[in-house]
């Protein structure tokens, strides 16, 4: 393993990443959705239901909005408030990944897997644009970890702690923790032949923590749908919010009833796969197929010197989801847990017993990534949005010159390996978070406009849209939903704002408004990026622009 001094110094610069990414300006949709249904939970004192604008909200069950409200409650409502709770799940989940690490092979492992998990593309993504996945990922870790070490030692407090964080994974997103944590567990149990531990009054107890840790989240369903089966809900009455986070909400999922479909290709979460744990994917792939052909060599004979846990949880898991029919990248957030400590172990053992050629073949690989992510990154900074100031320049020098002096450094190759791909993924995500993203959200109009609103002193409460088109952005930083207004009801007011696209610009003027003020941001939906949009001499093309309107 790298020395503690080197180890502690990357975890440290990787914290200062995070730290940058922590604020930036929310995106929409997601994030910024999310942070409302939050902020409404303060506002309006209501933290028993859950809105989606004017609609009932079904879909997810309440954990992370509940976090998110706490930390608006702690903090007052700022963006960076809102990525607390997802950030402390992701420190949270770090831990758990050395725990497992150390468990199931050794104290090294698990560093290293910490290492990995933190600095795997789509963790330090989901920190910031932070969605459901980050709690759900933190605890499911956690209780896979727990419940794992309770197999092993039959101690109560483990199994306490994994039925807790269980509880709080299920109250984030559903049953799909259950079947996250689940499926790892059956198959380290059937490995280890060792399904007596389930029969056991702690076994009970931890059902009994369970039971208590959901209860809130079952009461707010109860309390919001099955009070209220006159309520319409996705064109149903009668629905029961219990009945649906137990049973329902997987299958409208896999089938994408109520919610739609958008993929039905049973391959995508292998090829997103390829980005999404950047920068080890090529070690994760090789350290999942190494794995998988020794145990069919032995004809998963039992040793102790080995465990099913990863490699089974992620093969079932992967498996599962790729028939669902509703698919989203950030859904494999929840193996990158399970991969990191998978390919922690393939690399240990690698620097224990790989040839010389093995090791420079890998780290040869890892330079080529460094490369592309240093083409990357200058593609970003010099042609998609340029430099501007000295500072800036400043701080990639000094980036780069820490990057090549790990690059050339004379020291094993097994070290240069973990702290390459290391720096890729710091220098990586430096860029966007300290300069694309706040460059890229000069393009979101919503928030934009919100600092055009708060510059010009315009009241919130005087703002309006005709339309249900959502305005996530603008609602949060105006810390005020927009309120929705009819043309008819418009009519009979005087003196307010109206925010539209051009579209209904143009309505407003067939309709007989007028107005004597006009404010208009750029807009483009940026977590859509295209080709287009990335080359300056051809973004104009794409952009689409939001205006808000003073009628007198």
């Amino acid at each position: 393993m790298i020395s503690n001094r080197r180890y502690w110094f990357l975890l440290f610069l990787t914290f200062l990443v995070y730290s940058a990414g922590m604020f930036v300006t929310l995106f929409e949709n997601d994030s910024a959705q999310f942070a409302v249904m939050a902020m409404r939970m303060v506002q309006e004192n209501d933290f028993l239901s859950l809105f989606k604008g004017t609609e009932e909200y079904l879909d997810k069950p309440h954990m992370h909005y509940w976090l998110a409200a706490l930390s608006f409650k702690i903090f007052g409502i700022h963006d960076w408030a809102y990525r607390i709770p997802g950030i402390l799940a992701t420190l949270l989940g770090a831990y758990s990944c050395f725990g497992l690490g150390k468990l199931l092979y050794n104290k090294d492992v698990g560093k290293l897997a910490s290492l990995i998990f933190l600095t795997a593309q789509t963790i330090v993504l989901s920190a910031i644009d932070v969605r459901t996945d980050a709690v759900l990922t933190g605890f499911t870790i956690l209780a896979i970890w727990q419940l794992a070490a309770y197999i092993k030692t039959q101690r109560l407090k483990n199994v306490l702690f994994g039925a807790f964080a269980a509880g709080i994974a299920f109250s984030t997103k559903g049953q799909i923790a259950l079947v996250v944590i689940g499926l790892p567990l059956i198959c380290h149990l059937a490995y280890s032949r060792n399904f007596n531990v389930l029969f056991n009054w702690k076994v009970l107890a931890a059902l009994i923590i369970f039971a208590i840790t959901i209860a809130p989240m079952l009461f707010a369903y109860y309390h919001q749908f099955d009070l209220h089966p006159e309520k319409i809900i996705r064109g149903r009455g009668n629905r029961s919010g219990i009945f649906f986070i137990f049973w329902e909400q997987s299958f409208e999922r896999m089938s994408g009833e109520g919610i739609g479909k958008n993929s039905s290709d049973y391959f995508f979460f292998f090829h997103t796969f390829l980005w999404v744990f950047l920068p080890w994917t090529v070690l994760g792939v090789l350290a999942y197929f190494t794995k998988i052909k020794v145990f069919v060599n032995e004809k998963f004979r039992k040793s102790l010197d080995k465990e099913l846990l990863t490699v089974g949880g992620i093969t079932l898991i992967f498996t599962i989801i790729s028939f669902a029919q509703f698919k989203l990248p950030h859904y494999l957030n929840i193996v990158i847990p399970l991969f990191a400590v998978l390919t922690a172990s393939f690399i240990y053992r690698l620097g224990n017993n790989g040839s010389i050629k093995q090791l420079k073949i890998f780290l040869g690989i890892q330079y080529f990534i460094l490369a592309v992510v240093f083409v990357a990154s200058t593609l970003i900074c010099f042609y998609v949005f340029p430099f501007n100031g000295p500072l800036v320049y400043l701080a990639v020098l000094a980036a780069g010159a820490i990057i090549i002096y790990y690059c050339l450094i004379r020291e094993a190759y097994y070290f240069r390996i973990i702290t390459v791909a290391v720096c890729s993924s710091l220098l990586l995500n430096a860029v966007l978070n300290l300069h694309f993203y706040p460059n890229l959200l000069k393009y979101q109009a919503g928030s934009t406009m919100a600092n055009t609103i708060a510059e010009n002193d315009i009241p919130v409460d005087g703002i309006y849209k005709v339309s249900e088109r959502y305005t996530w952005a603008l609602d949060f930083y105006n810390k005020r939903p927009v309120r929705i207004l009819s043309l008819e009801e418009l009519k009979d007011k005087q003196d307010v704002w109206v925010y539209a696209n051009e579209e209904e610009l143009k309505q407003l003027h067939e309709s007989g408004f007028d107005w004597d003020r006009q404010f208009t941001e750029k807009q483009f939906r940026i977590t859509r990026l295209q080709a287009k949009f990335l080359d300056p001499a051809k973004r104009k093309k794409v952009l689409n622009k939001m205006h808000l309107v003073h009628i007198y």
